[in-house]
């Protein structure tokens, strides 16, 4: 009786009606995740070996998971009326406890099992919230509900490795042998998690907005390429110290192939895959959801994050002064700088090969120049290979702006043509609002 009282105060929780657009709880609970991806590149770059990449590309893919799940909650409900922000706050909690405690996942297995374990009781407790917040919303489904308690043993599955990756490995006593194990565990998760989706099929699930789902993706793939500028601030020494002459071309070298990247993605292929999303229904639709967005979006920010490391290591280069402009970027910076954005653009072109069908020249060209260019920037001062980078984003953009330019204005004046008529029909609906009430109409 209590609990019916405490949620009729706050209000019910509100469907995800057609056309819906993100709220601004969604956008304050990205905020963990802005941290979640920053504390993944700190702690890979602050010791960039094969293991260590290994182990932040398993906490990263996890992380991601957590996020489709959430985006398939927020698909059918809204997170922010109602009970409904309550719950999540909880959520958010949980994860901010995750996120924090990722750098200690991998931690030796002889230094305890506090931190594993606190990874693996605030996974946990992000899945139940956002389980019990779905079986809210579809319990007037039963097709919808019975198809996410298909997803209960991938649960309970992945939970009890994250625990057993906890527990074991501090009872083996040849250490190599029990970081295997670890990472097998991990490794398992991931598998299990991604499997389970696939496997799932798209009988049962509904996308009620599909402006809201690319919206969501949309953001969260901006605050990626965001944190990425954030991590190469901070991680090389530009905050906080005198501006030297060095680091005013390396960041603004930074700031224009970030953009650079930002342009490849939101400037048609987006766009063109958001229609593309709205014209599918029922299973294509499903499908289109999962594969592109759910899935694809993935190595794309696994590319942000590495080329923002590799970024990170060649600044930091440029501006010591032990060094300078001259020198060399160190260790593997400029095969995770190219090896990054190749990434990002590797998985671009297949997003949009998944969502429109078409695979453009500009693209596959521009990853062979990359290509390239890593085999050639391996010796080069570090602010040369910077700008070979750049140059090679900046030209795929401005080629396809002049190749593609009918395409695009036709695309950009389709977007236009579409708010304009969505503007009309709210200022037309909003009319309501001051509307004279009719004379025998009740006060």
């Amino acid at each position: 009786m209590g609990r019916y009282r405490w949620r009729g105060t706050l209000g019910p929780a509100v469907p995800i009606a057609p056309g819906t657009r993100a709220d601004k709880f969604e956008l304050f609970f990205d905020l963990v995740f802005v941290v979640s991806f920053f504390i993944i590149t700190r702690a890979t770059a602050a010791n960039v070996t094969g293991r260590e990449l290994l182990h932040a590309l398993l906490v990263l893919a996890v992380l991601w998971w957590l996020w489709v799940v959430h985006s398939v909650v927020a698909s059918r409900v809204r997170l922010g009326e109602g009970f409904v922000p309550v719950a999540m706050v909880l959520g958010m909690a949980a994860l901010f406890t995750f996120a924090l405690a990722l750098p200690q996942a991998f931690d030796d297995p002889g230094h305890g099992i506090a931190g594993p374990m606190l990874v693996a009781l605030s996974y946990v407790a992000i899945r139940v919230v956002h389980l019990l917040l779905y079986l809210h919303a579809v319990r007037a489904r039963p097709h919808a509900r019975r198809k996410m308690l298909h997803f209960l043993p991938e649960v309970v599955v992945t939970t009890l490795l994250l625990v057993v990756a906890a527990l074991i490995p501090q009872h083996i006593g040849d250490p190599e042998q029990a970081v295997l194990v670890r990472d097998g565990l991990w490794i398992a998760v991931v598998v299990i998690q991604y499997g389970s989706g696939l496997l799932g099929g798209t009988w049962g699930w509904e996308l009620p907005s599909a402006e809201h789902w690319t919206e969501r993706y949309d953001l969260i793939l901006i605050i990626a390429l965001g944190e990425s500028v954030i991590s190469v601030g901070v991680g090389g020494n530009l905050i906080g110290k005198p501006v030297a002459w060095e680091a005013i071309p390396a960041a603004m070298l930074g700031i224009i192939f970030t953009a650079a990247l930002w342009w490849a993605h939101f400037d048609y292929v987006g766009p063109a895959a958001r229609i593309a999303l709205h014209a599918a229904k029922n299973g294509p639709r499903i499908a289109i959801a999962r594969d592109a967005y759910a899935y694809l979006y993935l190595p794309m920010i696994a590319g942000v994050i590495l080329f923002a490391i590799g970024a990170e290591e060649v600044v930091r280069t440029i501006t010591d002064p032990a060094g300078g402009v001259g020198e060399a970027a160190h260790g593997p910076a400029v095969p995770m700088l190219f090896g990054g954005v190749m990434l990002y653009l590797a998985a671009d072109v297949a997003f949009q090969l998944r969502t429109l069908g078409t695979v453009t020249w500009t693209r596959l060209a521009t990853l062979a120049a990359l290509g390239g260019g890593l085999v050639a920037c391996q010796h080069v001062p570090a602010l040369a290979a910077l700008a070979v980078l750049t140059a090679i984003c900046v030209a795929l953009v401005t080629v396809e702006a002049v190749v593609f330019a009918d395409a695009r204005r036709a695309l950009h004046d389709a977007v236009l043509e579409e708010k304009t008529a969505h503007e009309a029909n709210e200022v037309a609906w909003r009319a309501r609002w001051h509307e004279e009430p009719p004379p025998d109409a009740t006060p």
